[in-house]
């Protein structure tokens, strides 16, 4: 190296050593530490300021509590609640001491001793609020309180700060005693409770004075999350929730010296009794309602911030349609049941969802003969099997994941399977061999006229050739819900839970040409402070536009030339599904047309909603059936809902046809083949005429016998069958991680 460059070099280092020493004398640690000390001194100043200028206001519009308004899509009101608050002060001298406890265990263990602010939970809900992660709990009793009675829900980061300040004047100003009256008196605890007594009234029919530790408990647990913790409505999850918290409550009693341990022991959960609806939600109308209010606390907006009262909610109910649909089931079904003379009668339960493929806006929604009769919704329950609706999902798979069967032919709508009922299924570690409807046997089909007639031997084979997981990611991606699913073919005959409203919204995906559509019946939420716009759901492509539109072409088979001919009519192109359940507990139609998706169905539901029982013989009509009531309730509502004209057509393309299988062997059988547009129909002819189905006659020259694509029964000795019908569910054998799926 050159003196020069030796030279350059030092100066370099020089300038590097400058730049870092300057550095560190800019940010030295006492620098630092009066940086720190200046900002929280002017964030202290900052408080003070604010503390001296934030007053405590009077009494919020609890006082002054207006209504909310629901409204039709085309902005007429559908119903008005909240016009007087449910609530009835009453002094802490008549809640039993335990009972206050319990509250305080479950909301805030310090609240005696803290200064009626958590400065951490609060700093943590201001942070999430400006991040967007909504509200988050640690507030203490005090600040909810405040929060009740002073300010409003609104969840921003102003109403936060106010409520940090007048939470430390108010503990200034009040007894503990008085802010816990006041809190659990304002607090709002589900089914239009506001209060203490009212609450006690609403779910144990008593005076808040006589309420036990157990009740207390619950109460005081139900704030977490009034709607999701109400023991009538509940899901699974939420009954375990609200469960946990309730024993939590009890342990931080038992913690706190409130409980002993033996006093806890001997407490059983307290559930409480059945809901009593409001006035003014006969009808549909407290099912839409219901559906439009748990749609808005999944937007953000939390049963107390409704009951608040002040807002305008629209719902994307169509009027009209909804006029259509109450009409369709009167006409079609409850003009027909004798609900006081026949007991089967009695236990019929209609619900039904209507969806824009287009927007996934509900349209139609019905959810029971009337809701103060009835409180649990039929359109959007998901304790009953959607049945062999699930089974053109399994076509869908097969034609998503280009599956083959067991002797490589590419499965489509000409494919041939084996229709023989009872046929044990090939390639599979569960054994499983369903039984046809009526026990009839197809011999040589193909998937189109399966499809048509919903066999159960040739989807129990789809579902193995495909793979159950297969089966199942498609079916999750097409919107079913992942409730008691388990991978196994079984569930090709549709054994897991689903709503009228999910099955809406996988078949309007269908009519959408795979693209996702989600049910929604929110349009907009208004409020004199505020107005949440509902999220867009995400449009995704669940599947591709030929597996869908393939799926869409064999679904128009079943309403021209199949189960679902109760349902066929020149004024509209249709696609539709049947299903029945096992012992004819459920019964569905799900259909579509290019302009509307809906799917009826009926529950037989005995004690008080506790058991499924079967539909047989509903309308002294026998067999209660997908093809029977659900068609023909579909079929009017359709018609109705589309004025009655000609309707739009299917655009379908790329429709996968399938591949046949070459006779054995040209010697033993004739030479001419079924081409894509004619298949093979002697041997669809049944032996037994369906109860359901039109036959089959062959029209044409008797084709090759096809071998099945390896689906001949396996020379192992057979399985001896389980019990089925049309579209039920017989189980599985036990064996392998075959246990019996009813």
């Amino acid at each position: 190296m050159g003196r020069a460059d030796a030279r350059r070099a030092q100066a370099q280092e020089s300038r590097r050593a400058a730049k870092s020493g300057g550095i560190r004398r800019l940010f030295t640690w006492k620098k630092l530490l009066g940086m720190f000390f200046g900002i929280v001194l002017l964030g202290m100043g900052a408080f003070g300021a604010l503390y001296l200028y934030v007053d405590v206001p009077a009494a919020n519009a609890m006082a002054e509590r207006q209504s909310n308004v629901y409204k039709y899509s085309d902005g007429t009101v559908l119903a008005r609640t909240g016009k007087g608050v449910n609530r009835q002060i009453v002094d802490l001298d008549e809640v039993p001491k335990k009972v206050q406890h319990a509250f305080v265990a479950a909301e805030n263990k310090t609240f005696y001793k803290d200064q009626g602010v958590d400065l951490k939970g609060t700093t943590r809900g201001v942070l999430n609020t400006l991040s967007g992660k909504g509200k988050q709990g640690g507030s203490t009793i005090t600040q909810q309180y405040v929060k009740n009675y002073y300010l409003t829900q609104a969840p921003t980061v102003s109403r936060k700060l106010q409520e940090l300040v007048i939470s430390l004047k108010i503990d200034q100003q009040m007894s503990k005693d008085q802010i816990l009256a006041g809190y659990i008196n304002t607090a709002y605890y589900g089914r239009g409770a506001s209060g203490i007594q009212a609450a006690a009234q609403a779910y144990y029919g008593i005076d808040a004075k006589d309420l036990n530790v157990s009740q207390g408990a619950y109460l005081a647990s139900l704030l977490q999350a009034p709607s999701q913790y109400d023991w009538a409505t509940a899901t699974d999850t939420g009954k375990k929730l609200v469960k946990e918290r309730w024993a939590y409550t009890l342990r931080n009693m038992v913690e706190m010296d409130w409980l002993t341990e033996s006093e806890k022991a001997k407490l059983t959960f307290a559930k409480p009794q059945k809901p009593k609806p409001a006035a003014g939600m006969e009808g549909q109308t407290g099912y839409l309602v219901e559906a439009a209010n748990r749609e808005l606390e999944k937007q953000g907006v939390s049963a107390a911030d409704r009951e608040a009262g002040g807002w305008t909610f629209t719902l994307t109910i169509d009027k009209k349609r909804q006029q259509a649909l109450e009409k369709a089931v009167d006409d079609q079904l409850e003009s027909k049941l004798d609900r006081e003379g026949n007991k089967v009668d009695a236990t019929v339960q209609a619900g039904a969802t209507s969806v824009d493929p287009k927007t996934g806006k509900v349209v139609a929604l019905y959810g029971g003969e009337d809701y103060i009769k009835h409180y649990i919704s039929n359109a959007t329950r998901q304790d009953y099997q959607p049945a062999s609706t699930f089974k053109p999902l399994v076509l869908a798979s097969a034609l998503e994941n280009e599956s083959e069967t067991q002797d490589g032919s590419l499965i489509g709508l000409n494919t041939i399977y084996d229709g023989t009922s009872k046929r044990p299924v090939v390639g599979s570690d569960t054994p499983f061999a369903p039984q046809n409807q009526d026990d009839r046997d197809y011999g040589p089909i193909s998937v189109q006229k399966a499809m048509n007639s919903s066999v159960n031997s040739v989807f129990a084979q789809m579902i193995v050739d495909v793979t159950p997981a297969k089966a199942k990611e498609t079916a999750l991606a097409l919107g079913v819900p992942d409730k008691n699913f388990p991978e196994r073919p079984a569930v090709t005959l549709g054994t897991m839970n689903a709503s009228t409203w999910d099955m809406a919204g996988v078949y309007a995906t269908l009519d959408n040409h795979g693209q996702k559509v989600t049910p929604h019946i929110l349009q907009s939420a208004e409020h004199r402070d505020r107005t949440v716009n509902p999220e867009k759901p995400k449009r995704e492509q669940a599947i591709s536009r030929a597996s869908a539109d393939t799926v869409t072409k064999a679904l128009t088979g079943v309403v021209d030339a199949g189960s679902g001919g109760a349902a066929n009519s020149p004024a509209y192109d249709a696609a539709a599904k049947t299903g029945t359940s096992e012992n004819n507990k459920s019964a569905w139609f799900a259909g579509y047309t290019p302009e509307l998706t809906t799917v009826v169905a009926l529950f037989g539901e005995g004690d008080g909603g506790r058991k499924q029982v079967s539909l047989t013989g509903t309308a002294n009509s026998g067999r209660a059936s997908g093809s029977g009531f659900p068609a023909r309730i579909w079929a009017d509502y359709t018609l109705g809902a589309l004025d009655g004209g000609p309707g739009k057509t299917f655009d379908l393309q790329d429709v996968e046809r399938g591949e046949v299988p070459a006779p054995p062997t040209p010697s033993d059988t004739p030479s001419e083949e079924p081409s894509e547009s004619e298949e093979p129909t002697p041997s669809d002819t049944p032996s037994q005429t369906p109860s359901e189905t039109p036959s089959e006659t062959p029209t044409t020259p008797a084709p090759p016998t096809i071998s099945p694509p390896a689906t001949t029964p396996p020379t192992s000795p057979e399985i001896p069958p389980l019990p089925g019908d049309d579209d039920g569910q017989p189980g599985e054998r036990p064996g392998g991680n075959g246990a019996a799926q009813q």
